[in-house]
């Protein structure tokens, strides 16, 4: 049982970090010696894995709201001065979201008794 809540709040605080880091100036943006575009998608890899994890009868719901979500926070950069959104920028973020998503979705389907969480 609280594993669950665990898994929904880590759910919503990535949510949080990625919003705040999006909507932030570029200047405090985290940076790895990754592509910007791998550090795009492991980020929302993990959101989507969160969130599959902890809405894992809502898969469908998940899938929606994360990539209307990964294209919303795009779409808001640009009303942030020196941010900019862009499709490919989204397109990245909601693959990231969507694959994370469906791999725990999978898992869940496979291996019902080990991931019962």
């Amino acid at each position: 049982m609280k594993l669950k809540i665990l898994v929904k709040v880590a759910a919503w605080g990535a949510l949080a970090f990625i919003a705040f880091v999006t909507l932030s100036p570029i200047s405090m943006r985290p940076v790895s010696s990754a592509p910007v575009n791998i550090e795009r998608l492991g980020a929302y890899l993990v959101l989507g894995a969160l969130f599959g994890a902890a809405y894992p009868k809502r898969i469908p719901l998940v899938l929606g709201l994360l990539v209307a979500g990964s294209v919303g926070l795009e779409l808001a950069q640009n009303l942030v001065p020196g941010r900019h959104g862009r499709v490919d920028d989204a397109l990245f973020k909601a693959a990231g979201a969507c694959l994370g998503a469906l791999a725990v979705s999978y898992t869940h389907l496979t291996l019902p008794t080990i991931c019962s969480v």
